[in-house]
C-alpha cells in the first residue's frame, strides 16, 4: 500500500482509478492495470497506431512539393519563363515560408492543439500543390507554393512536438521513423517525377499537381483528432495511461529504447508521465482528481513565456547549425540534378541522383538518431557528415559526371544532419513545452538564416555560366556547419541556461 499512496500523491491521474482501493481492500487495485479493462486498453493501442499512420504520411509529405520542382527546375523554368535569379528566388521560398510560418506553429498548436494544426497544415499543401501548376504565371506559381510550404512549415515545427507528447520514452526511435519517412518521401518524389511526368503526357503542370493526392490522404489519420481543441491532449494523456495501465511506467532509462538522459523521459517517475513529476512541471498543476484533462492546456499556456529561450547559448547554437544544414539541403533540392544535367546527364539520370541523395537518408535517418540519443556529446556525429559533404562537394567540383554516383552517395550522407539536428531539439529540452518553443525558435531562426542560399547559388550560377563558384560556396559553408554543431551537441538542457 506504501507504493499506491506513492503513485497516488506523484500522479494525478492515476489517483482516479486508484483512490478507490481502501487499506484493507485488495479488489480494486487490478481495476488499475486492467483500465477500464480491455475496451479502453484497445482504444488507446488503437489511438497509437493511428497517431504513427498519421506521423509517417506526414512526414512523406514534408519535402515532395520541393523535390519535385528540383527534377522539372528547367521544364518549369522555360514554361514560365523564368532567369536564373528568379528560379534562385524561387528555390528560396520553402526556407523563408518556414521561418515565417513556423514561428506561429507552437501559439496555433496551443489554441487548436498540434494534431489539429497538423490536419490543416497537410489540407494546406494539398490545395497548394494542387493549384500552382495552373495558376499561370511566376507570381501565382509562388504565391500557391508558398500555401503548401506554409502547410510544410508548422508540421515541421509540430512533429517533434507530437513525438515528444505521445511518444516520450520512445523520442529517439520515433524520430528516426518520422525522419525516415521524411527522406522516403523526398528521394521519391526526386526519383518518380520526371517518368511520372512523361507517364502523363510530358506535362510538367500534372507531374508536379499528381503529389497534391498525397497529401490528401495524409489528412485523413488527423481527423479523429480534430473533434474539439483538447483531443490533442487527451490523446496523449490515454497513450500515456494505457502504457501504465498495461503494466509498466511510461519513462524508462534512455538506453532500452535509445533515447537520451538528457530527454524529459530520461528520469523514472512512478506516474504515467514524465510531465507529472514536480521536477518537470512547468507550472502548478491544482485539477481535481475527476478531471485530469485541463491540465495540459494550462501547462502549455503558461509555460512558453516562462522560458527565455534566446537566453540559451545551446538555442542559438542549434539554430545556426539548423540554418546551415537547411542551406545545403534547399541548394541540394533546387539545384543538383541541374548540375548534373549541365553536366551532360539526362533528365531522367540526374532525377534518379538527387533521388540516391535523398534516399541515403531512409536508412540513416533511423540509424543516426538512436545512436545520437546514445551518446553524450552528438559533436562525433556532426564531424563525420560535415567530412562527406566536404568530399561530395570535392567531387562534384572535379568530376560532376564521372563519379556522379558516389557524389550523389557522400552528399546524401552529408544530409542526415537534418534528422540530426531534430533529435537534438528533442534532447537539448527537458520538458514538452521545452522542445515547442525551442522546435520553433530553432527551425525558425535556421531557416531563416538558410534563404541566401539558394538565392546567392542562382545568381551565382548565372553571373559567372558555370557551377564552379557555387560549388565553393557550399563547401566554405560546410565548414562553420561543423563547427555550431559541435557546439549543439554539448550535454545541456536550454531550461537550465535559460534560467540562469
Amino acid at each position: 500500500m506504501a507504493s499506491e499512496e506513492t503513485r497516488t500523491k506523484s500522479s494525478p491521474h492515476i489517483r482516479t482509478t486508484e483512490s478507490s482501493a481502501s487499506p484493507g481492500t485488495a479488489e480494486p487495485a487490478p481495476t488499475a492495470t486492467a483500465g477500464g479493462p480491455t475496451g479502453k486498453s484497445a482504444t488507446r493501442a488503437w489511438t497509437a497506431r493511428l497517431l504513427m499512420v498519421g506521423i509517417v504520411l506526414t512526414a512523406l509529405n514534408l519535402r515532395p512539393a520541393i523535390t519535385s520542382l528540383g527534377a522539372l527546375l528547367e521544364e518549369v523554368r522555360d514554361g514560365l519563363g523564368m532567369s536564373g535569379g528568379v528560379a534562385g528566388l524561387l528555390t528560396s521560398v520553402p526556407p523563408v515560408c518556414f521561418a515565417v510560418f513556423g514561428i506561429m506553429a507552437p501559439r496555433l498548436a496551443r489554441r487548436f492543439g498540434p494534431a489539429t494544426v497538423v490536419c490543416a497544415g497537410m489540407a494546406a499543401i494539398a490545395t497548394g500543390l494542387v493549384i500552382r501548376p495552373w495558376v499561370g504565371g511566376t507570381a501565382g506559381f509562388l504565391a500557391a507554393s508558398a500555401l503548401a510550404l506554409m502547410g510544410i512549415a508548422v508540421s515541421n515545427v509540430l512533429m517533434p512536438v507530437i513525438v515528444k507528447r505521445w511518444f516520450p520514452d520512445r523520442v529517439g526511435s520515433m524520430t528516426g521513423l518520422y525522419s525516415m519517412a521524411l527522406a522516403l518521401g523526398t528521394s521519391a518524389a526526386a526519383a518518380v517525377t520526371v517518368p511520372l511526368t512523361d507517364a502523363l503526357g510530358g506535362n510538367w503542370r500534372s507531374g508536379l499537381g499528381v503529389w497534391a493526392a498525397l497529401a490528401a490522404v495524409a489528412v485523413l489519420p488527423w481527423i479523429p483528432f480534430v473533434r474539439d481543441r483538447r483531443g490533442d491532449t487527451q490523446g496523449q494523456e490515454s497513450h500515456a495511461r494505457v502504457r501504465t495501465a498495461d503494466g509498466g511506467p511510461t519513462t524508462t532509462p534512455g538506453p532500452r529504447n535509445g533515447d537520451a538522459p538528457t530527454t524529459a523521459t530520461s528520469t523514472p517517475t512512478p506516474g504515467p508521465r514524465t510531465e507529472d513529476a514536480p521536477a518537470r512541471t512547468e507550472g502548478t498543476r491544482d485539477t481535481a482528481p475527476g478531471a485530469p484533462a485541463p491540465a495540459v492546456p494550462a501547462r502549455a499556456d503558461t509555460a512558453p513565456p516562462a522560458l527565455r529561450i534566446t537566453r540559451s547559448p545551446i538555442a542559438w547554437a542549434l539554430a545556426v547549425f539548423f540554418g546551415l544544414q537547411a542551406t545545403a539541403a534547399y541548394i541540394t533540392m533546387g539545384w543538383m540534378a541541374q548540375i548534373f544535367r549541365d553536366a551532360g546527364l539526362s533528365a531522367g539520370t540526374a532525377g534518379l541522383l538527387l533521388a540516391v541523395t535523398m534516399v541515403m537518408g531512409v536508412p540513416l535517418a533511423f540509424v543516426i538518431p538512436r545512436l545520437a540519443t546514445r551518446l553524450p556529446h552528438q559533436g562525433p556525429i556532426v564531424i563525420v557528415l560535415g567530412l562527406c559533404g566536404l568530399a561530395g562537394y570535392a567531387g562534384l567540383y572535379l568530376a560532376p559526371a564521372g563519379g556522379a554516383w558516389a557524389w550523389a552517395v557522400l552528399l546524401g550522407i552529408a544530409n542526415c544532419a537534418f534528422p540530426l539536428a531534430l533529435t537534438m531539439v528533442g534532447m537539448r529540452a527537458r520538458t514538452g513545452a521545452g522542445v515547442a518553443q525551442l522546435s520553433a525558435f530553432a527551425q525558425s531562426a535556421g531557416y531563416l538564416i538558410s534563404v541566401p542560399g539558394p538565392l546567392l547559388v542562382g545568381v551565382l550560377y548565372q553571373s559567372s555560366g558555370g557551377w564552379g563558384l557555387p560549388i565553393a560556396l557550399m563547401a566554405g559553408l560546410m565548414v562553420p556547419q561543423m563547427a555550431v554543431g559541435v557546439l549543439a551537441g554539448r550535454n545541456r538542457t536550454v531550461e537550465d541556461e535559460a534560467a540562469r
